[in-house]
């Protein structure tokens, strides 16, 4: 089902934003901007001061010193964890403003924003709550001279590159966690949806965050981005985006040595068995492949079906497909919001011909939609898709189901497993053994069990192979944020050279 757009329904003057350096709201050193127009409607809703690498270096800076001089860093977990508190309060507060200009930036449905708002309050408290646990070790059992003591301190200024996809959800799974080990910080959100990370950055000063502590810069990867990664005076980058620029922001992190946590790409499968729950099953297939107009990560966007099932499912998919609200992001009940750019909406137009032209047929859709502004896809299911198909192997990023079949266990297991990718998976089967051999034995962070794209703050997130590098989130979440000390400590006169007691 989709609805036309209409110019008059978007009443959204354009808004400015400043770049955020050192507890200042700035224009940068050379007053440049960088204007969004939304995906949706096709009008500019957006204007920012551009970064320049000076920009960059300044924040970097900014961010030294107060780890080196304090107070952020020297504060008690206590402290830092009621102003992490607070934050999560403002950001309640403000939920239906973030919201709204996370819908018209990144072009999402405002249901949908308003859900993950809330989700970053909840993470918020989780991480304020892990301030207050994070503990090291000690050992007494050394012998009577020696006695061992390991801290976790913070690891210093970190790095933080966000994508557009999730603008506002994404920088929450990785700044409070970064901020409750008590580091600083430069945040950079994607320059076509850095609305909602400024938002933050007014709630975090009027939080308490001190100066400095946290630096919010717009601008591109070449110009800003590659400061960040490879400046002397950052000691982590935490980086959320494409398999092909985590690659680039690993390679510039190693000139330094950095420690780098890296949330790539995806191409993950949902396995169906013949005895699974189908009607919970069609459900999640058809959110899975959806949500966010499929340009998520974690988009089951790959259905290994058996054979004895694959043509019923395939058919029960495209009914619920049908039924699927395309259209205005602000409408409360559109599901599927429009494409980021005109350009990615002709990359995913591109996988559906190539694979169309290749063998597969198109079950559903297949095409992209007029609906009268900004660009939208309609949604779209390949069946008949084999394992060298590149829209098999590849992350297309858009409303796109590719059905491949199998007939045994181990024939599924080989195709989930043959591709690059290792963020996610899901099975769907009554029989727990089924259950639990697919969960163990597909190479995936996340393997889902008769649902799909379910998470709480408390599970870990990451993958595995090129889908990326650590995890964020859970109870370790702010542990990645430190580094270890040991303390040797000799009790009493120490004697001999290099000889046993």
């Amino acid at each position: 089902m989709t609805v036309q757009i209409r110019p008059s329904e978007l009443k959204q003057s354009v808004r400015d934003f400043k770049m955020l350096i050192d507890g200042k709201w700035t224009s940068g050193a050379e007053g440049r901007t960088i204007e969004r127009t939304a995906p949706s409607h096709g009008v500019v809703v957006s204007r920012y001061q551009a970064a320049t690498k000076v920009d960059a270096e300044w924040a970097i800076a900014a961010a030294r010193k107060a780890f080196d001089e304090g107070p952020w860093s020297n504060m008690t977990a206590g402290e830092r964890s009621n102003i992490l508190l607070k934050a999560a309060d403002l950001i309640a507060a403000r939920l239906d403003e973030i919201a709204h200009l996370d819908a018209i930036e990144a072009g999402k449905p405002i249901s949908q924003c308003k859900g993950e708002i809330g989700g970053a309050v909840d993470i918020w408290r989780y991480a304020a709550a892990l301030a207050r646990t994070l503990y090291g070790e000690s050992y007494n059992n050394l012998g009577e001279g020696t006695m061992g003591v390991v801290l976790r301190e913070p690891i210093g200024v970190v790095s933080i590159i966000t994508p557009w996809n999730f603008p506002f959800l994404i920088v929450a799974q990785k700044l409070p966690f970064a901020l409750a080990a008590g580091c600083t910080t430069v945040v950079k959100p994607s320059e076509l949806t850095s609305g909602s990370t400024l938002l933050l950055g007014e709630i975090l000063m009027e939080a308490g965050v001190p100066e400095g502590v946290v630096n919010i810069l717009v601008g591109t990867g070449p110009e800003v981005g590659s400061v960040m990664t490879n400046h002397p005076d950052v000691d982590m980058v935490s980086f959320t985006g494409s398999t092909g620029v985590g690659k680039l922001t690993m390679a510039s992190a190693a000139q330094h040595l950095k420690k780098v946590s890296l949330e790539l790409g995806g191409k993950n499968p949902q396995i169906v068995f013949p005895d699974a729950n189908l009607d919970d099953f069609i459900d999640a297939a058809v959110f899975g492949a959806y949500f966010n107009a499929g340009e998520c990560c974690n988009a089951g966007s790959r259905l290994i079906l058996h054979k004895d099932i694959a043509q019923d499912v395939i058919s029960r998919v495209a009914e619920l497909s049908k039924k699927v609200k395309v259209g205005d992001p602000l409408d409360p009940s559109t599901q599927v919001g429009a494409i980021i750019t005109p350009q990615h909406l002709e990359k995913i137009s591109g996988y559906v011909s190539g694979a169309s032209n290749g063998g597969a047929t198109v079950a559903f859709g297949g095409a992209a939609l007029d609906l009268g502004m900004g660009q939208y896809m309609a949604p779209t299911i390949l069946s008949g898709v084999t394992s060298d198909m590149p829209v098999a192997r590849e992350e297309v990023f858009g409303p796109v189901l590719s059905v491949l079949t199998f007939e045994t266990t181990d024939e599924a297991i080989r195709i989930a497993n043959s591709i690059d990718y290792g963020l996610s998976a899901g099975v769907w089967s009554q029989n727990f053994d089924t259950c639990m051999t697919i969960g163990r034995k597909v190479r995936a962070g996340t393997v889902w069990m008769n649902t799909f794209m379910d998470g709480t703050p408390e599970l870990p997130f990451g993958g595995f192979r090129q889908s990326g590098l650590g995890r964020e989130l859970g109870k370790h979440a702010v542990e990645d944020y430190t580094e270890q000390k040991t303390l040797n400590m000799h009790i009493g006169r120490r004697t001999g050279w290099w000889m046993p007691r």
